[in-house]
C-alpha cells in the first residue's frame, strides 16, 4: 500500500497567457457522469470577463498581423502538445462525457485531427473568399478577408474537447483573438488546452479560457463595448435570445446557435468565414503600349 499523498490537479482561468485564480476566489465541484467528484473549477466573474478582453484586444494586432502561413505553423504546434498530452486529455474526455476509453480516445483523436484541418486553412481562406471583381472600368478591384476582431466563443455544453476545438479553432485561424466560456459541467478539458496553448507558440491573449456559471459570464461579454463578435454555440434558447438582444447594442456579429447531430463530421467553411470582414480594394491598372492597352 502506498503511503504517498495523492496530488490534486489545480484547474486554473487562462487570460493573457497567464493563468490567475478568479478574481472572485470561487470555485465550484465539477463531477463525472456518475455524479463523483473529479476538481475544484475557478467560477470566473465580470472582472475576469472583462480583464480577459482586455488581454484579447491586446493580442488581436499582432496576431491579425501575423502571416496566415506563420498562423498556420503555430497551429500546427498546438497540434504536436495535444498529441503529447493525449493521455490525459482521454481521460478528461471520458470522465466529463461517461464514454469509454476507447471511445474517448476516438474523440481526442478526431480532436487534434480537426486542429490540424483548421491549420492547414489559414493560408488557403482567402483564395475561397476573396479574389479579384470584374468591374467597368480600368482598375484593379480586388477583395480580402480581414479578422472581425475580438470573438467571445461559448463553448458547447455536452462536447467538452471536439465541440470546443471546433468553435475555437476556425476563429483563430482566421486572425481573431478569443475569449472562450468553457463547458459549464465539463470544463476541464478547456482549461487543460489552456496549459497547452502556454506551452505552445501561440501569443499570450490571443486565446483566453474562462469557466463557471455560461450566463454570468456571458451576459456582460455580449454587451461589451470592445468585443466585436460572439458565437452563441453553448447556448440554450433563452440565453441565446438574451445576448443576442445585448449584443446588438454595438452591432456585433451573432452567430446563432446551430444543432450539431456529429461533431466529428467535416465542418466546412462556415465557422471560419463567420467571424471575417471584406476589405475591397480599387487600384488603376493603368496603360500598356501605343494600343493603350490595360493589364
Amino acid at each position: 500500500m502506498s503511503d504517498r499523498l495523492s496530488v490534486f490537479k489545480t484547474y486554473k482561468l487562462y487570460v493573457g497567457g497567464k493563468f490567475p485564480r478568479s478574481e472572485s476566489g470561487r470555485v465550484y465541484e465539477v463531477s463525472d457522469s456518475k455524479g463523483n467528484w473529479l476538481a475544484n473549477a475557478p467560477q470566473s466573474s465580470r472582472k475576469d470577463a472583462r480583464d480577459a478582453v482586455v488581454a484579447a484586444r491586446k493580442a488581436f494586432g499582432g496576431w491579425a498581423g501575423a502571416t496566415a502561413y506563420n498562423r498556420g505553423q503555430i497551429l500546427y504546434r498546438v497540434a504536436e502538445m495535444l498529441e503529447g498530452r493525449k493521455a490525459q486529455f482521454v481521460r478528461e474526455v471520458a470522465d466529463a462525457e461517461g464514454l469509454s476509453k476507447a471511445k474517448a480516445a476516438d474523440q481526442v483523436d478526431a480532436t487534434i485531427d480537426r486542429w490540424v484541418w483548421y491549420a492547414g486553412w489559414t493560408d488557403k481562406i482567402a483564395q475561397v473568399v476573396g479574389g479579384g471583381n470584374p468591374v467597368a472600368g480600368p482598375y484593379f478591384n480586388l477583395s480580402s478577408p480581414e479578422p472581425t476582431g475580438v470573438v467571445v466563443v461559448l463553448a458547447p455544453q455536452e462536447s467538452s474537447f471536439l465541440g470546443l476545438v471546433s468553435v475555437l479553432a476556425p476563429v483563430i485561424a482566421t486572425g481573431n483573438t478569443a475569449i472562450v466560456i468553457a463547458s459549464e459541467k465539463s470544463p476541464l478539458p478547456a482549461l487543460s488546452l489552456g496549459e497547452v496553448l502556454a506551452t505552445s507558440d501561440v501569443p499570450g491573449g490571443v486565446v483566453n479560457v474562462l469557466s463557471g456559471r455560461t450566463a454570468e459570464i456571458a451576459t456582460p461579454l455580449a454587451s461589451h463595448q470592445d468585443v466585436n463578435a460572439i458565437d452563441l454555440a453553448g447556448a440554450n434558447d433563452v440565453l441565446a435570445k438574451e445576448l443576442e438582444i445585448a449584443a446588438a447594442d454595438n452591432l456585433k456579429r451573432v452567430l446563432r446557435p446551430q444543432p450539431v447531430d456529429d461533431w466529428s463530421a467535416t465542418p466546412g467553411t462556415d465557422r471560419m468565414t463567420a467571424f471575417l470582414e471584406t476589405k475591397t480594394v480599387w487600384h488603376p491598372t493603368g496603360s500598356l503600349g501605343a494600343s493603350g492597352s490595360s493589364y
